[in-house]
Protein backbone atom coordinates (compact mmCIF):
# COMPACT_ATOMS: atom_id res chain seq x y z
CA UNK A 1 0.00 0.00 0.00
CA UNK A 2 1.16 3.70 -0.90
CA UNK A 3 0.08 6.50 0.08
CA UNK A 4 1.75 9.97 -1.81
CA UNK A 5 1.17 13.65 -1.66
CA UNK A 6 2.03 15.36 -4.84
CA UNK A 7 5.08 13.92 -5.81
CA UNK A 8 6.33 12.66 -2.68
CA UNK A 9 5.69 9.46 -1.33
CA UNK A 10 4.40 9.48 2.23
CA UNK A 11 4.02 5.67 2.96
CA UNK A 12 5.52 2.66 0.73
CA UNK A 13 5.39 -0.69 1.13
CA UNK A 14 2.94 -1.14 4.05
CA UNK A 15 1.57 -4.23 4.67
CA UNK A 16 -0.06 -4.09 8.21
CA UNK A 17 -2.71 -5.93 10.02
CA UNK A 18 -3.87 -5.06 13.53
CA UNK A 19 -5.61 -8.28 14.91
CA UNK A 20 -8.68 -7.29 17.62
CA UNK A 21 -7.02 -6.94 21.26
CA UNK A 22 -3.81 -5.77 20.13
CA UNK A 23 -2.14 -1.99 21.15
CA UNK A 24 -0.04 -1.01 18.61
CA UNK A 25 2.24 1.47 19.10
CA UNK A 26 3.91 3.79 15.85
CA UNK A 27 7.27 5.20 16.35
CA UNK A 28 9.98 6.62 14.16
CA UNK A 29 11.13 10.04 13.59
CA UNK A 30 9.30 12.79 12.75
CA UNK A 31 8.30 13.32 9.08
CA UNK A 32 8.21 9.00 8.89
CA UNK A 33 4.63 8.67 8.07
CA UNK A 34 3.08 8.04 11.33
CA UNK A 35 0.23 10.72 11.21
CA UNK A 36 -0.36 9.49 7.73
CA UNK A 37 -0.53 5.81 8.92
CA UNK A 38 -3.43 7.18 11.04
CA UNK A 39 -5.35 9.25 8.85
CA UNK A 40 -5.56 6.02 6.64
CA UNK A 41 -7.12 4.19 9.75
CA UNK A 42 -9.71 6.64 10.27
CA UNK A 43 -10.71 7.15 6.87
CA UNK A 44 -9.31 10.59 6.04
CA UNK A 45 -6.66 10.07 3.91
CA UNK A 46 -6.84 7.68 1.00
CA UNK A 47 -4.61 4.94 -0.30
CA UNK A 48 -2.77 6.29 -3.76
CA UNK A 49 -2.26 2.15 -4.55
CA UNK A 50 -3.70 -0.27 -2.40
CA UNK A 51 -6.63 -0.70 -0.31
CA UNK A 52 -7.34 -0.40 3.35
CA UNK A 53 -9.63 -2.59 5.45
CA UNK A 54 -10.71 -1.24 8.72
CA UNK A 55 -13.29 -3.08 10.76
CA UNK A 56 -14.34 -5.24 7.97
CA UNK A 57 -14.94 -2.21 5.68
CA UNK A 58 -13.21 -0.54 3.15
CA UNK A 59 -13.50 3.65 3.78
CA UNK A 60 -12.23 4.88 0.27
CA UNK A 61 -15.12 2.73 -0.80
CA UNK A 62 -17.88 4.38 0.81
CA UNK A 63 -20.06 7.57 0.88
CA UNK A 64 -22.37 9.78 3.09
CA UNK A 65 -24.25 7.07 5.87
CA UNK A 66 -22.11 4.22 5.64
CA UNK A 67 -18.58 6.48 5.61
CA UNK A 68 -20.12 8.53 9.02
CA UNK A 69 -21.29 5.11 10.49
CA UNK A 70 -17.89 3.72 10.16
CA UNK A 71 -16.10 6.73 11.32
CA UNK A 72 -18.31 6.40 14.50
CA UNK A 73 -16.53 3.06 15.28
CA UNK A 74 -13.29 4.69 15.19
CA UNK A 75 -12.01 6.90 17.93
CA UNK A 76 -9.48 9.42 17.23
CA UNK A 77 -7.24 12.01 19.35
CA UNK A 78 -6.00 13.73 16.78
CA UNK A 79 -2.45 15.41 17.07
CA UNK A 80 -4.56 18.94 16.77
CA UNK A 81 -7.10 17.70 18.91
CA UNK A 82 -10.00 18.98 16.62
CA UNK A 83 -11.58 20.72 19.40
CA UNK A 84 -14.16 23.84 19.30
CA UNK A 85 -12.32 26.25 21.13
CA UNK A 86 -15.35 28.49 21.68
CA UNK A 87 -17.78 25.81 23.20
CA UNK A 88 -17.42 24.62 26.72
CA UNK A 89 -15.94 21.30 27.50
CA UNK A 90 -18.80 19.12 27.85
CA UNK A 91 -20.25 20.07 24.56
CA UNK A 92 -16.24 18.92 23.23
CA UNK A 93 -16.99 15.87 25.21
CA UNK A 94 -19.97 14.97 24.11
CA UNK A 95 -19.05 15.58 20.74
CA UNK A 96 -17.78 12.09 20.86
CA UNK A 97 -21.32 10.59 20.75
CA UNK A 98 -22.91 12.85 18.47
CA UNK A 99 -22.77 10.24 15.75
CA UNK A 100 -25.45 8.08 18.43
CA UNK A 101 -27.41 11.21 18.59
CA UNK A 102 -30.73 12.39 16.49
CA UNK A 103 -30.34 16.15 14.83
CA UNK A 104 -32.24 17.39 17.04
CA UNK A 105 -30.82 15.89 20.19
CA UNK A 106 -27.62 17.19 19.32
CA UNK A 107 -28.99 21.27 18.59
CA UNK A 108 -30.73 20.74 22.25
CA UNK A 109 -27.35 19.60 24.18
CA UNK A 110 -25.87 23.03 22.52
CA UNK A 111 -28.50 24.88 25.02
CA UNK A 112 -28.85 22.27 28.06
CA UNK A 113 -25.97 19.50 27.67
CA UNK A 114 -27.37 15.96 27.57
CA UNK A 115 -25.50 13.34 29.53
CA UNK A 116 -23.39 15.65 32.26
CA UNK A 117 -22.98 12.54 34.58
CA UNK A 118 -21.07 10.33 31.68
CA UNK A 119 -19.40 13.40 30.47
CA UNK A 120 -18.15 13.99 34.32
CA UNK A 121 -17.44 10.35 34.82
CA UNK A 122 -15.35 10.70 31.52
CA UNK A 123 -13.88 14.32 32.96
CA UNK A 124 -13.25 12.76 36.12
CA UNK A 125 -10.89 10.04 35.10
CA UNK A 126 -8.85 12.45 33.49
CA UNK A 127 -8.67 14.93 36.40
CA UNK A 128 -10.76 17.74 34.58
CA UNK A 129 -14.41 16.95 36.45
CA UNK A 130 -14.08 20.60 37.60
CA UNK A 131 -13.41 21.66 34.15
CA UNK A 132 -17.12 20.84 32.81
CA UNK A 133 -18.62 24.23 32.03
CA UNK A 134 -15.25 26.06 31.21
CA UNK A 135 -15.01 27.50 27.66
CA UNK A 136 -12.25 24.75 26.05
CA UNK A 137 -9.84 27.38 24.76
CA UNK A 138 -9.39 28.64 28.20
CA UNK A 139 -7.57 25.49 29.34
CA UNK A 140 -4.05 24.70 28.82
CA UNK A 141 -2.62 22.77 26.27
CA UNK A 142 -2.18 19.40 28.38
CA UNK A 143 -5.74 20.45 29.39
CA UNK A 144 -7.39 20.41 26.05
CA UNK A 145 -5.51 17.42 25.17
CA UNK A 146 -7.11 15.17 28.25
CA UNK A 147 -10.49 16.79 26.77
CA UNK A 148 -9.59 14.60 23.71
CA UNK A 149 -9.46 12.19 25.17
CA UNK A 150 -12.42 12.28 27.59
CA UNK A 151 -14.16 12.26 24.18
CA UNK A 152 -13.36 9.44 23.55
CA UNK A 153 -13.82 7.69 26.49
CA UNK A 154 -17.52 8.57 25.89
CA UNK A 155 -18.10 7.42 22.82
CA UNK A 156 -16.01 4.08 23.42
CA UNK A 157 -15.49 3.16 20.05
CA UNK A 158 -13.93 -0.04 18.42
CA UNK A 159 -11.04 1.30 16.94
CA UNK A 160 -9.00 3.89 19.08
CA UNK A 161 -6.35 5.96 16.97
CA UNK A 162 -4.37 8.27 18.76
CA UNK A 163 -1.35 10.56 17.63
CA UNK A 164 0.90 11.80 19.97
CA UNK A 165 -2.08 11.71 22.76
CA UNK A 166 0.09 12.94 26.04
CA UNK A 167 2.38 14.98 24.13
CA UNK A 168 1.64 17.91 26.83
CA UNK A 169 0.93 15.82 29.66
CA UNK A 170 3.50 15.05 32.82
CA UNK A 171 4.74 11.42 33.12
CA UNK A 172 2.07 10.42 35.38
CA UNK A 173 -0.89 11.72 33.86
CA UNK A 174 0.80 10.41 30.75
CA UNK A 175 0.42 7.52 32.00
CA UNK A 176 -2.92 7.48 33.05
CA UNK A 177 -3.83 8.34 29.70
CA UNK A 178 -2.50 5.46 27.86
CA UNK A 179 -4.16 3.59 30.51
CA UNK A 180 -7.37 4.76 29.57
CA UNK A 181 -7.19 4.21 26.19
CA UNK A 182 -5.52 0.82 26.44
CA UNK A 183 -9.15 0.35 28.80
CA UNK A 184 -11.37 1.20 25.94
CA UNK A 185 -9.74 -1.91 23.89
CA UNK A 186 -9.95 -4.29 26.88
CA UNK A 187 -13.31 -3.47 27.61
CA UNK A 188 -14.40 -3.41 24.15
CA UNK A 189 -12.48 -6.04 22.39
CA UNK A 190 -11.12 -3.82 19.52
CA UNK A 191 -7.52 -2.82 18.61
CA UNK A 192 -5.48 0.67 19.36
CA UNK A 193 -2.69 2.03 17.58
CA UNK A 194 -0.86 5.06 18.55
CA UNK A 195 1.74 7.44 17.25
CA UNK A 196 4.12 7.48 20.54
CA UNK A 197 7.46 10.25 20.90
CA UNK A 198 8.63 8.23 24.11
CA UNK A 199 10.06 4.22 22.94
CA UNK A 200 9.48 3.40 26.90
CA UNK A 201 5.86 4.08 26.63
CA UNK A 202 5.70 1.96 23.52
CA UNK A 203 7.21 -0.92 25.95
CA UNK A 204 5.38 -0.49 28.76
CA UNK A 205 1.44 0.16 27.05
CA UNK A 206 1.47 -1.85 23.90
CA UNK A 207 1.74 -4.93 22.95
CA UNK A 208 3.40 -4.45 19.48
CA UNK A 209 5.69 -1.71 18.32
CA UNK A 210 6.03 -0.68 14.43
CA UNK A 211 8.75 1.71 13.52
CA UNK A 212 8.64 3.51 10.43
CA UNK A 213 11.50 5.59 9.02
CA UNK A 214 10.81 7.42 5.89
CA UNK A 215 7.76 6.19 4.97
CA UNK A 216 8.72 2.27 5.11
CA UNK A 217 8.28 -0.13 8.04
CA UNK A 218 11.98 -0.80 9.32
CA UNK A 219 10.47 -2.67 12.75
CA UNK A 220 7.55 -4.57 13.50
CA UNK A 221 7.60 -6.91 16.67
CA UNK A 222 5.87 -7.91 19.78
CA UNK A 223 6.45 -5.44 22.65
CA UNK A 224 7.77 -8.27 25.07
CA UNK A 225 10.76 -8.88 22.38
CA UNK A 226 12.08 -5.46 22.72
CA UNK A 227 14.33 -3.61 24.29
CA UNK A 228 14.80 0.69 24.87
CA UNK A 229 17.83 -0.07 22.33
CA UNK A 230 16.14 -1.52 19.62
CA UNK A 231 13.99 1.23 19.42
CA UNK A 232 16.43 3.67 19.83
CA UNK A 233 17.66 1.72 16.43
CA UNK A 234 14.95 3.17 14.67
CA UNK A 235 15.59 6.63 15.06
CA UNK A 236 19.22 6.11 14.03
CA UNK A 237 18.20 3.94 10.42
CA UNK A 238 17.80 4.96 6.76
CA UNK A 239 16.80 4.02 4.18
Amino acid sequence: MEVRFGGAAALTGIDLTVAAGERVAVIGPSGAGKSTLLALANGSVAPTAGTVQVLGAVPAALRGRALRQLRSRVGTVHQHLELVGQLRVVHNVNAGRLSSWSAGRAAWSLLRPQGVPEVLDALGAVGLADRVFERTDRLSGGQRQRVAVARLLVQRPELVLADEPASALDPVLTDRVLELLAGLVTEGGGGMVASLHDPALALRHCTRVVGLVAGRVVLDAPASALTLADLAGVYGARR
